[in-house]
């Protein structure tokens, strides 16, 4: 082939398949996804128009604020944003009703809506969140023009309640009939693949391979992905039967996976720390097992997880774990011929204690993932769902802010009396209740305000020097084409999404005709401004009032993380695990995301779940086994060690909310005391104890000794210059 030309050779080679493969995963689908947007923007204004709407320009800001590249995603979308509607148009008649009379009174009752709107929206952070935001922006939409005629009020609420219906109607039918793109499928693509990435992950790590900056890396991916599962699981049932049928052994797949996941880093971190050490005694004493893990997990590393594979993998690991305690006892014995301190032995007993139960977790998570294949299984009862766990003060600063701004905004208006106030006014409520769910509102409202400047210039534009000129619905069409697609492909560029949007939602709010159209270049001109102050202001409100990506919040979020460890002490012991990791996860996920650009900080944030998550499952651990250990009744009290264990956990309670030297000291303290408890038990009702579960105790507590000693654990800015060691 290399007589022929260069370019027939291109033609002949991979290299054109391949890039062409990779525009269409990519921009192929941003491109499916305008086309979309245009068919169902077109049939919305044209049965809005056809209808005779009032403003066919609202119904058709619906299907722009509705749709989605995944079908779920939109039929979650439009019925939050219907719920949404309808709550905030309930609203405004009511308030026109109570103060019709006082706009002072009506202003002030509006930013007070808006507000709690804003940090219920904040407070949720997915699609329900945009039930809030719509059931604040709708009252203000509805109510401030309404002031001028209240007695048109509640058929304005009508009317809105129609048009977006027609445009959540338009949306969903076009998202799910040409060439529908579901959630269900991309759930499924997710699921089947992120346990290849694991075990692979998990095999590097037992043999101690993987890099330290590698690690973190995995872990915040599995992190994300955790939190955006459940998100998609949410999504998914409205769209597949399949999926709701399944949905109980999706959250608990979900809930697996982030118990394995700790499970292994609970023991990945004991093994670094005993490597680091240098005691080689006990790492080569338990290597074997960890081999044996490993080459079982090659064959499923870096491939989609299938159901068939997972019935696999689980008969794989049971035979793992049936012939485990066998192998231990025969290395133990071995182990203790070379006569280990008490110290080393403890570190082999945690570190087999903790293998045995990363295998049991994995191969509950492979029977749930083979439990996939059935339509009905008795895994579906599940009664642990996800936990989301969100700082009050966020949400708390995020209403602060909406209603400082309508308040403001509003008081302007009624002073100047400027006829452009109200949709300032109204368009800061818009933006404020659309910016309230994102990291930075700050970024995202002064991008929503340069779209909407370079919508005015091409709406002036159109409006004053094209619309007069056509006629007939399809050249209208094709002068709003080049628009709607170019708004359209910025929303599909994550770091132009608010362009887009201001692009978008304001160019069709301002230039779309109406089935009444009314040219008045001065009211278009006086509007457009009113607009880009509106969102300039909540820009500035969101650099200057309590902005979340600030250090404010970053220190609540850590905060709220360590807590998570008096969680596992003082909460239900039912679904407690479950809780625990969710609630972990997702508060490291939204403090993650906000320190972005501070990589110092994110891995503070990271490795302050780590300990975490290793102290909160090892008290969760501890409990349980005190709970099913016999006891006496005259001695339930008594009993020295459980004693101990109490004063631990206090300890423990002091050390998370105000971590310093003192209270690491006095925890350390705490848990050896209770270890050598543990160790001197000799009460006359001892006999009727499980040794075993003993021994497990003192492995957890040994685990949590050693977890506040590890010298990568932001615990270890508090530990004495020559290092806090204490006899065990």
């Amino acid at each position: 082939m290399n007589h022929l030309p260069a370019p027939v050779r291109w033609l002949h080679s991979l290299e054109w398949r391949r890039g062409f493969y990779e525009w269409a995963r990519t921009d192929g689908v941003t491109w499916v996804h305008i086309f979309k947007v245009l068919t169902a923007a077109f049939l919305t204004l044209w049965l809005a128009m056809r209808l005779e709407l009032p403003q066919p320009r609202t119904a058709m800001i619906t299907v722009f604020i509705v749709m989605q590249p995944q079908s779920g995603q939109v039929f979650a979308k439009s019925f939050y944003r219907f719920l949404g509607t309808l709550t905030g148009s309930a609203v405004t008649v009511a308030l026109i009703a109570l103060f019709a009379q006082n706009t002072v009174l009506f202003l002030g009752a509006m930013a007070i809506w808006v507000g709690i709107c804003s940090a219920g929206a904040a407070r949720c952070r997915n699609f329900r969140a945009y039930g809030f935001v719509l059931a604040g922006y709708t009252a203000a939409m509805v109510g401030l023009p309404a002031l001028a005629h209240p007695d048109g009020a509640f058929m304005a609420a009508v009317w809105r309640v129609l048009e977006i219906s027609l445009g959540i109607l338009c949306s969903t039918l076009v998202s799910a009939a040409i060439l529908p793109k579901t959630a269900g499928a991309a759930m499924h693509d997710a699921l089947y693949k992120r346990f290849g990435v694991f075990a692979g992950f998990v095999a590097e790590g037992l043999r101690g391979k993987s890099s330290l900056e590698d690690y973190e890396a995995k872990n915040v991916r599995f992190i994300g992905e955790s939190v955006g599962l459940e998100g998609m699981r949410s999504v998914t049932v409205f769209e597949d039967p399949h999926m709701r049928r399944r949905s109980g052994r999706l959250s608990r797949l979900n809930s697996e996976f982030m118990a394995i996941t700790t499970r292994f880093n609970a023991l990945h971190q004991l093994l670094a720390r005993l490597r680091s050490r240098g005691v080689v005694q006990v790492v080569e004493a338990i290597e074997p097992e960890l081999e044996l893990l490993a080459q079982l997990l090659d064959t499923y590393a870096g491939r989609s997880l299938t159901d068939k594979d997972a019935s696999v993998l689980a008969e794989q690991l049971s035979a793992f774990k049936a012939g485990l305690p066998g192998h231990v006892r025969a290395l133990r014995v071995k182990f203790l011929e070379s006569e280990p301190s008490p110290s080393d032995f403890l570190d082999f007993n945690t570190a087999y204690e903790l293998l045995f139960r990363f295998v049991d977790d994995m191969h509950n998570y492979a029977l749930t993932h083979a439990s996939l294949a059935d339509h009905v299984h008795e895994r579906e009862r599940w009664d642990q769902p996800f936990v989301s766990q969100t700082n009050w003060w966020s949400a708390a600063a995020s209403g602060i802010r909406a209603a400082f701004i309508l308040a403001v905004l509003g008081t302007y208006w009624v002073m100047t009396a400027w006829p452009s106030g109200a949709t300032m006014t109204l368009i800061a409520a818009a933006t404020v209740g659309l910016s309230a769910a994102t990291p930075n509102p700050k970024r995202m409202s002064f991008q929503m305000a340069c779209g909407t400047f370079l919508g005015a210039i091409i709406g002036f534009v159109e409006m004053f020097f094209v619309l007069p000129h056509i006629d007939g619905f399809a050249l209208l069409c094709v002068v709003l084409t080049p628009v709607i697609m170019l708004g359209s492909f910025l929303t599909s560029r994550a770091n132009y999404v608010g362009v887009g949007l201001g692009l978008l939602i304001f160019f069709t709010s301002g230039s779309v005709p109406d089935n009444l159209t009314i040219y008045n270049p001065y009211q278009f001109i006086n509007d457009y401004i009113a607009m880009v102050l509106g969102m300039l202001v909540c820009a500035a409100a969101g650099a200057i009032i309590l902005p979340p990506n600030s250090r404010w919040l970053w220190s609540r979020l850590e905060q709220d993380l360590r807590e998570q460890v008096v969680y596992a002490i003082s909460g239900k012991l039912r679904g407690l695990s479950s809780s625990l990791e969710s609630r972990t996860r997702d508060l490291m996920h939204q403090a993650y995301g906000l320190a972005a650009g501070n990589p110092q900080v994110q891995r503070t944030l990271l490795r302050w779940m780590f300990v975490v998550l290793e102290v909160g499952h090892a008290i969760i651990e501890l409990r349980k086994e005190q709970a099913v250990l016999p006891v006496h009744p005259a001695y339930a009290e008594s009993q020295p060690w459980r004693q101990a264990i109490r004063v631990m956990g206090r300890a423990l309670v002091r050390l998370f909310i105000a971590p310093s030297e003192s209270n690491l000291e006095r925890a350390l303290i705490a848990v050896d005391h209770a270890i050598n408890r543990v160790q001197a038990t000799d009460e006359p009702f001892a006999r009727n104890f499980d040794t075993s579960a003993l021994v497990r105790v003192q492995s957890y507590l040994h685990f949590i000794r050693s977890s506040l000693l590890d010298p990568q654990s932001p615990l270890a800015a508090y530990a004495q210059p020559q290092g806090v060691e204490h006899a065990s």
